[in-house]
């Protein structure tokens, strides 16, 4: 007689993998952040991708006179949790709407383990072409009327955790320029605390695995639930200098932001990351945030020390705009 499955990962509680490979996952993520709902933007929904039921979220300041530039936010969760329509991944993209003055998009993409690693990236990817799609339609009924009149020459990229992630290969996916996107112009890249890993542990993984609430197990276990079956932590997916990732010496890439709490488990790991595309020549900016831990900025987006990020990259923005 065949044993009856067992389970082998479990995050949370609300997401369990078994031995056979079944999944459950509670779609009721327990969350005690109250939405905000600031009559100062507006927001919509919009389907981006009908093949896979994707769905991205539209920000807009109610009143401006100007051609909204653009940015693009991609939410966080280890790849295998989150949506546009978590409160603090909403509160965010409104409090990025109305302080930059910029039509945000969030977009969702498929989560692990129903769908692993390449499937986000491979979304995110489709997310930037949706625009691309949106103003090659012109003026005609295909596009959205948030879209008319946007600055498209002005578009920036902002990913949190896994979706700094996803900004990553996204910069190296459409270089520097972005001249696949045209007439959509990608200016930069602001990756916060983006979630990278290897084989080999940074002295920063090893010495302070725990912070309040992440601590290394649960990253490993993310990875574990994400990356394509039989991979290790050094999947070009995961390790962007990794054995077997692609070489980003020739590489042009887009200005680049990097910002992590120093006192982020993975912390060393993207001081690293930075110093390397830095002697290649790229143009990337790393700060850190003394004392700060993982979901610093996103939960807590009016603090103190947001204030400091916010300022960072609006002059992020300001400065690659032309």
């Amino acid at each position: 007689m065949s044993s009856l499955p067992h389970v082998v990962e479990d995050c949370f509680g609300l997401l369990k993998l078994y031995s056979d490979g079944s999944i459950s996952r509670n779609l009721e993520i327990p969350c005690t952040t109250p939405l905000l709902n600031d009559d100062s933007v507006l927001y919509k929904d919009l389907l981006f991708d009908a093949k896979q039921n994707l769905h991205l979220r539209l920000y807009k300041p109610s009143f401006s006179p100007t051609k909204l530039p653009i940015l693009f936010y991609f939410h966080g969760g280890g790849f295998c949790f989150g949506s546009r329509t978590f409160p603090n991944f909403h509160n965010l993209s409104i409090r990025l709407a109305a302080a930059f003055n910029v039509l945000v998009i969030a977009p969702d993409y498929r989560l692990a383990p129903e769908h692993r690693l390449p499937a986000a990236t491979d979304n995110a990817c489709l997310a930037l072409k949706w625009l691309q799609g949106q103003a090659m339609h012109g003026n005609n009924d295909n596009t959205d009327t948030w879209l008319t009149g946007v600055d498209l020459d002005r578009v920036f990229v902002l990913g949190d955790s896994s979706g700094g992630n996803l900004a990553h290969h996204l910069a190296a996916r459409f270089k520097a320029g972005s001249i696949e996107l045209a007439p959509v112009r990608v200016r930069g890249y602001v990756l916060l605390a983006p979630f990278f890993g290897g084989s080999v542990r940074t002295k920063s993984e090893e010495e302070r695995p725990c912070e309040a609430f992440w601590n290394l197990e649960m990253y490993d276990r993310f990875w574990r639930l994400s990356i394509p079956a039989g991979s290790t932590f050094d999947h070009p997916l995961v390790n962007p200098f990794g054995p077997c990732s692609q070489s980003l010496a020739e590489v042009p890439l887009d200005p680049i932001l990097v910002m992590v709490g120093g006192g982020e488990i993975l912390r060393d790991r993207l001081e690293d990351y930075a110093t390397r595309l830095k002697h290649l020549g790229k143009k990337i900016e790393f700060l850190e945030f003394e004392g700060e831990q993982h979901g610093f900025f996103t939960n807590h987006p009016f603090s103190e020390v947001a204030e400091k990020v916010m300022h960072h990259i609006r002059d992020f923005i300001l400065e690659n705009s032309n």
